[in-house]
């Protein structure tokens, strides 16, 4: 079981790195939305 993870992983990691990315610049723009209202 642990070589079939390690294989998938393998095989995604491009796609792995772009969805950490993707769920970065949200987290970055859930920070941003909800601090706007203190800066106005």
């Amino acid at each position: 079981m642990a070589n079939d993870i390690k294989t998938a992983i393998v095989r995604s990691r491009g796609t792995i790195i772009a969805d950490a990315i993707g769920a970065a610049a949200l987290l970055v723009m859930l920070f941003v939305g909800l601090s706007l209202p203190g800066m106005v």
